[in-house]
């Protein structure tokens, strides 16, 4: 691991056997046997938490590195990661505004259709996502379900903002895990505290 301030908070399987004093390979063999935790990258890379490494290395009784744990315990409260998606952009710019006015210390990333969440999401990890459902591309019914059946964009809070009718809409997405459901229009006040809620502040 690198001493200084721009380390990755996320490890490579090859950075795991490393610090772990193994090969490659016996990482990789880990998470292929389900032992440790990680995701695949859009390239198909896998990548571990740094929270997750270590409850691995507690777990086989493994000398944890200490700046390991310094690095744990430096990501406890810090990702307060937003992602707002929605293709009116005017509205999405006006969400983030007053997010930032509101929320001290949030990190904010904007996506204007399903493909650039989904990319987002995976890079970012985000703590808590605001996601329109009529989306061009992948729409948000679509976005919902792959974030339940992968572990790839980690596992954020939604709230789901809409200006569909269909009064089925909400069961449809309470269905798949959803934090909270607000029609447009917004209520910004109110979203912002469910946001807060979704980050612990």
């Amino acid at each position: 691991m690198s001493q200084n301030d721009n380390k990755p908070t996320i490890f490579s399987a090859l950075e795991v056997a490393k610090i772990c004093g193994v090969v490659n390979q016996t990482a990789i063999n880990w998470i292929h046997a389900g032992h440790l935790k990680a995701f695949r990258t859009p390239g198909g890379q896998y990548r571990i938490y740094p929270t997750d490494l270590r409850d691995f290395m507690k777990r086989r009784n493994m000398n944890i590195p200490q700046e390991l744990d310094v690095l744990c315990t430096k990501d406890v409260g810090k990702e307060k990661i937003l992602l707002i998606v929605d293709d009116d952009k005017g509205l999405n710019t006006v969400i983030a505004k007053y997010m930032e006015k509101k929320i001290e210390d949030i990190e904010i990333f904007q996506a204007f259709d399903g493909f650039e969440a989904g990319s987002l999401m995976a890079e970012k990890h985000p703590s808590c996502l605001i996601l329109d459902l009529n989306l061009p591309g992948v729409d948000g019914f679509s976005l919902c379900k792959r974030i339940n059946e992968t572990e790839l964009y980690g596992s954020p809070s939604i709230i789901v903002v809409t200006a569909l009718e269909n009064p089925e809409v909400e069961q449809q997405v309470q269905a798949l895990g959803i934090k909270d459901f607000f029609k447009k229009p917004l209520n910004l006040a109110e979203l912002s505290a469910s946001v807060k809620e979704s980050l612990d502040f």
